[in-house]
């Protein structure tokens, strides 16, 4: 997965670039919104200037309303989809953001409650596609921050080392490790 790190003023954004083909899947949920809007359109226009009538065409109207909400919500969700993470050294803050086109969900945490970067895979050795997550860990009660995920542990190792001289945080491989027995996964 590609990924752009910038730094500003002792600000930190890593960002993550959504593939072509995640864009690409929004396009028939566009398509198909697109479609029961047109229909509601002509449903009103039918209704207000033409020979249909409201009571007739209200039910008709809703349904096609509701698809084109359906299917165009969710297709503009993966159209505009970015995530990134944001370390600003200055305040001493985390800030995880998701944002959806106008929608923005974020959440702030304290730098200091993290104190390296882990590279860990999913555990499942039968697997035909195992991925080695990067991960921003604290000490115990601290939620990590996952950062991304490659195919190679050569990819997530290389980009930990790269995150971590930027943030100043060594990089621990912990791949094959067994997991913390207090811990709740």
């Amino acid at each position: 997965m590609a990924v752009a790190i910038t730094q500003v003023d002792g600000r930190i954004r890593v960002e993550w670039l959504i593939r072509w083909y995640t864009r690409g899947a929004s396009l028939p949920l566009l398509a198909a919104g697109l479609f029961f809007a047109f229909a509601a359109a002509q449903i009103v226009q039918q209704d207000l200037f033409g020979y249909g009538s409201m009571r007739d065409g209200w039910p008709s109207f809703v349904i096609c309303a509701l698809f084109a909400l359906c299917f165009g919500l969710p297709g503009l969700a993966l159209a505009t989809l970015r995530y990134f993470v944001e370390l600003d050294r200055i305040l001493q803050q985390v800030i995880v953001t998701r944002k959806f086109g106008p929608v923005k969900f974020s959440s702030q945490r304290r730098l200091t409650d993290y104190k390296f970067l882990s590279i860990t895979d999913d555990g499942d050795e039968r697997a035909s596609l195992r991925m080695y997550n990067v991960n921003l860990c604290g000490g115990r009660g601290t939620t990590p921050i996952e950062f991304t995920s490659f195919k190679t542990r050569e990819e997530a190792n290389g980009f930990a080392r790269e995150l971590g001289a930027v943030l100043k945080l060594p990089a621990k491989d912990v791949v094959g490790t067994e997991p913390d027995a207090d811990e709740d996964y």
